[in-house]
């Protein structure tokens, strides 16, 4: 795509709208902007990435791997954080943030997975995009929790509709009340064992419907996915080192390609973003202050709006070190609640055991996705006595290590391995957790990072909530697999810290009352309407959908917003 003609040698300083972040809602929101015909500037903290030029592993085998794609016990020692996560291995670690590289600090224990790079995050997600439900909306003010949402459904639905339509998202027609439907491709099917267990759930249980996914892949490329240049699925499932055939949404394969096609495009990597100017006079903000990742200079960048994409826990870094003598305490934060209210989403528990049937059936491809169970807890009412509710994902495979030969050592282990193994089928939990003002992130007051801007402080944690909703999960699930056949079935509770799921929300949420949230209903910052925040920062509460196809939509939707409110002068 040749970004870096557009920032090198480039001399003047100012444009329509800057947009910090270029990951999963940074890049829609340079799309939208630059459509309208807004000269932009997107700035990333980390290093140029360009599709297919930067995916250096995307076909290799795995005996091209020192390690055979798994990392040395040197590297999991040197980086007890994000060695953690299940996308980190030899294969993608180059899209991982290095835990020595850019310290934080946490007061209770957080793992904050990041990736630092043109496309952030969207080359390495997991890809899911589910529609959250009116449920979800209206569930903070029906069950007294968090504060009420200033939106709901209906007004985001043709926002889904818009990005689903030029993403490419794969999935069924349901006509599920919890789990909207969209506009989606063909979806992956079900395995043999995946329909079994389907068909057991939907015989014994009425109200709890197993589907086929919603998930970000071309399984048969439209028109508008041709043009970007990107192709169909080929079900590699090696969808973390970057996708030559651009078979999954990114933003490199698609939105920033597309934004770029206008020539309204400018890409500044290597900007770490210190603070969002304000001006006092014009009580508006002005600019943006980076500094050079590598140079280490200090460079102002003006516009007449600014988009807040950094992904959740950098969003609130910069607003909350965006002091002046308007707003000492961050930009916008005459309340006091700028990092409070930080909520993100429970995936400790998981169950899985050995299914004796299909001996003679296999699978084709692997499949990228995974089928979900809508979720079926506290929906019309409060039916469980703790508050919110989870999606359930499904598998089943034949596994090949799975060959009931003990030790795995020998010939006939050998021999075993040329066969396919005995189904394994599991399920996991994605459970919606409530927002507290306790779990909150704050910039500390003596640690700094390598360019003097304040270390991020984590101190967010579980509750009780939290953990009856995993035991409920682990109970249902467990008997929901044991009605389908499963057997041997094993119940674990990860304990794992909050962060290893990647889906971090709040801190800076949307509602109607300017004393009790910082953003309104069109994302922009009560007291300061010019700069707006469309990634997980703006959320009011979690849901328990997968949040990123949200972010899609917040930002499409805040971005035509701004468009026209520049053009009636209101910005």
């Amino acid at each position: 795509m040749g970004f870096n003609k557009y920032f090198e040698g480039a001399t003047k300083n100012s444009y329509d709208a800057i947009v910090i972040g270029s990951g999963i809602s940074g890049g829609w929101a340079a799309k939208e902007l630059c459509e309208r015909g807004l000269k932009t500037l997107v700035l990333e903290r980390g290093r140029n990435i360009e599709h297919l030029k930067d995916y250096p592993t995307a076909t290799k085998d795995p005996w091209e791997f020192k390690h055979r794609t798994q990392e040395p016990l040197s590297v999991i020692n040197n980086n007890p954080v994000v060695s953690k996560c299940y996308a980190f291995t030899e294969d993608t670690q180059h899209f991982f943030v290095k835990d020595e590289e850019h310290p934080y600090v946490q007061e209770k224990p957080f793992d904050w997975i990041r990736g630092y790079q043109v496309g952030g995050k969207s080359i390495t997600w997991g890809r899911a995009c589910q529609r959250w439900s009116n449920f979800e909306f209206t569930a903070p003010e029906r069950y007294g929790y968090a504060i009420d949402w200033p939106i709901r459904y209906d007004d985001i639905a043709p926002w889904y509709s818009h990005v689903e339509r030029f993403a490419g998202i794969c999935g069924g027609k349901d006509g599920l009340e919890a789990l909207p439907d969209g506009e989606y491709l063909p979806p992956f099917e079900f395995s043999c064992l995946e329909a079994e267990i389907q068909r057991k759930i939907s015989e014994h249980y009425k109200d709890r419907f197993m589907v086929r996914t919603r998930w970000a892949h071309l399984t048969k490329p439209e028109q508008i996915h041709l043009e970007q240049g990107r192709g169909q699925c080929q079900a590699r499932n090696l969808c973390t080192r970057g996708c030559p055939f651009g078979g999954y949404f990114s933003s490199v394969s698609s939105t920033l390609p597309w934004a770029n096609k206008t020539g309204n495009l400018t890409v500044r990597p290597h900007s770490v973003v210190h603070s969002v100017i304000y001006d006092e006079q014009k009580g508006k903000a002005t600019g943006v202050r980076i500094i050079d990742a590598v140079t280490n200079e200090t460079t102002d960048y003006f516009a007449k709006v600014i988009f807040l994409n950094a992904a959740c826990l950098n969003t609130n870094l910069i607003l909350l070190n965006s002091t002046s003598r308007r707003f000492p305490t961050g930009l916008g934060n005459d309340n006091g609640l700028l990092g409070k209210y930080l909520a993100f989403q429970n995936y400790r528990g998981s169950v899985h055991g050995t299914y004796d049937g299909y001996k003679d059936r296999y699978f084709y491809g692997r499949n990228p996705t995974n089928p979900i169970i809508a979720n079926y807890r506290n929906l019309h009412k409060q039916d469980t006595d703790y508050l919110g509710g989870y999606l359930t994902f499904v598998w089943a495979t034949r596994n090949d290590s799975f060959t009931g030969i003990p030790n795995g050592i020998g010939a006939e282990y050998k021999d075993a391995l040329s066969e396919p193994g005995v189904w394994t089928a599991g399920m996991y939990m994605q459970g919606e957790t409530i927002p507290k003002e306790s779990n909150h992130v704050r910039l500390s007051k003596d640690k700094k990072d390598k360019w003097g801007i304040p270390q991020l402080v984590t101190s967010v944690g579980y509750d009780e909530n939290d953990e009856k909703m995993v035991k409920d999960f682990l109970n249902q699930s467990a008997e929901m697999l044991s009605i389908a056949g499963v057997k041997d079935i094993i119940q674990h509770d990860t304990k794992q810290a909050p962060g290893l799921d990647i889906h971090e929300m709040g801190g800076c949420r949307m509602g109607n009352d300017p004393n009790t949230s910082l953003l309104n209903k069109n994302n922009q910052l009560h007291l300061c309407k010019n700069v707006f925040v469309t990634d997980g920062a703006c959320m009011t509460s979690t849901g328990n959908q997968s949040p990123s196809i949200l972010y899609m939509a917040f930002a499409a939707r805040a971005a035509n917003y701004c468009a026209e409110e520049l053009k009636k002068g209101n910005l």
